[in-house]
């Protein structure tokens, strides 16, 4: 089956291949060997383990298989197999909708990030660039940069980032947006206390300076 690539990451490229997406990690000739390929086979099982987990508690693409690559020396596990997602990535599309219907979208990625944050999954690159709407459905795509945690600071930093690339990208709507994200995120069992927690994290040095406006998350 021909396989085209779809997209190219620091550390992976992006084939799609039929009715599956190829998340296939890429050789980097300045480390040792052996340790490059420690790195990404562990770091290919790890976020296909964390997609399953995901997979039981929000919409993300299913994970078909881990594979090895058979070419001049074999190398486990070091490419993702998951179902290709066709829909409207929302980082060119959230602009685009009704306001009505943008601010909905919104909203439910406040909730399926509550979801996550509440089995304790954190994303780690929470931006509208790694989300994709296929009929009423918001799915949550590369989890890459994804960890399990339970600490209110991490979730704080996953939402804060979020309202961060909002800005970036949505700049003219970014605040009607991640009202409705916060709307969505206080089905979380730990809104009140990650709400807080966001006010320390927006404090500390390396955050300031980046947030402009009102942050309507925090009163």
């Amino acid at each position: 089956m021909k396989e085209k690539i779809i997209g190219r990451g620091a550390e992976a490229l992006l084939i799609k291949k039929g009715n599956s997406l190829l998340k296939r990690r890429i050789k980097k000739g300045y480390r040792h060997e052996h340790l490059d390929l420690f790195l990404r086979t562990s770091r290919t099982r790890h976020e296909a383990k964390i997609l399953r987990k995901s997979a039981s508690i929000i919409a993300v693409p299913r994970v078909k298989a881990i594979n090895g690559m058979a070419r001049k020396r074999f190398e486990p596990e070091t490419e993702i197999e998951m179902e290709y997602i066709q829909g409207k990535l929302l980082s060119d599309s959230l602009d685009k909708f009704p306001l009505t219907k943008a601010l909905a979208v919104c909203e439910k990625i406040g909730r399926n990030t509550a979801l996550i944050h509440d089995f304790g999954i954190i994303h780690g690159d929470l931006t509208t660039s790694n989300m994709i709407l296929k009929n009423r459905d918001v799915y949550f795509i590369d989890f890459g940069l994804g960890f399990h945690s339970a600490r209110a600071e991490d979730k704080a930093v996953d939402l804060h980032l979020l309202r961060e690339a909002l800005e970036a990208k949505h700049f003219k709507r970014w605040e009607k947006y991640f009202g409705s994200v916060v709307k969505g995120y206080k089905k979380s069992k730990q809104s009140s206390i990650i709400i807080e927690r966001i006010k320390k994290v927006e404090a500390r040095g390396r955050y300031k300076g980046k947030a402009k406006g009102r942050n309507p998350l925090i009163p």
